[in-house]
């Protein structure tokens, strides 16, 4: 049986950050003087790289001022701000469950290198993963191209690769990899949103996710034109 691999998405997938997201990138905006972006805005571009969520909440901003917006929001992630981002209750133990199949566990992710590194040092899980993929390394979601590397550095065909995500874009970045797709609805967008790309099902809970992993049933699965 060829190795399957399993690619997760981390903001509202794994971690519930939407929050500690939302206000870094407001006190950032903030520094600056720029004009309000409401939570629900900054909410919706969770999952995309920094310079498309940057362009997509301010798209005539200035070249300059974009850096400085970006300089600012990694002052406030990885230093200042303290809000809570905990691991969504039993992500922890779903992990340790998968990691005695045997299959591959990857992340493919909208945040940058530093901010993934920060988070899988704080959790314990950099050992987990067989590999990662950030924002900053490559092509933003829903571009393929982080998923392409993966499934190329491990090995690993599209039939036999599941992305797992809570937005819009990680789905369509596996669709547009050919690989399978798997929604979890506890994150950041929302369901019928999520209906609309197609996965192979939508699931409410980690727990469900942890039962839906385990049972394995996706690897032959036709995959969705």
């Amino acid at each position: 049986m060829t190795t399957r691999l399993i690619v997760f998405d981390w903001d509202g997938t794994l971690m519930d950050s939407e929050a500690r997201i939302v206000a870094c990138m407001q006190a950032a905006i903030d520094d600056l003087g720029l004009p309000d972006r409401t939570a629900a805005e900054i909410s919706n571009i969770i999952g995309l790289g920094l310079r498309e969520s940057v362009t997509t909440l301010f798209p005539e901003l200035k070249e300059s001022m974009y850096h400085k917006l970006v300089d600012q929001y990694r002052y406030h992630f990885l230093v200042g701000d303290k809000t809570p981002s905990p691991l969504f209750p039993g992500v922890t133990a779903m992990l340790d469950d998968l990691v005695q199949q045997d299959c591959f566990l990857a992340i493919a992710t909208g945040k940058g290198r530093a901010g993934l590194d920060k988070v899988l040092d704080e959790t314990g899980l950099a050992t987990v993963f067989h590999s990662t993929r950030c924002a900053d390394e490559t092509f933003s979601k829903p571009h393929p191209q982080m998923l392409l590397e993966l499934m190329d550095e491990l090995g690993v065909e599209t039939t036999a690769t599941l992305m797992v995500g809570d937005t819009e874009y990680d789905l369509q970045m596996a669709h547009n990899s050919k690989a399978h797709a798997l929604a979890v609805s506890y994150g950041v967008h929302d369901k019928s949103r999520l209906l609309e790309c197609r996965p192979l099902a939508c699931v409410d809970s980690i727990d469900e996710l942890h039962h839906w992993l385990l049972a394995g049933q996706w690897g032959e699965t036709v995959l969705p034109e």
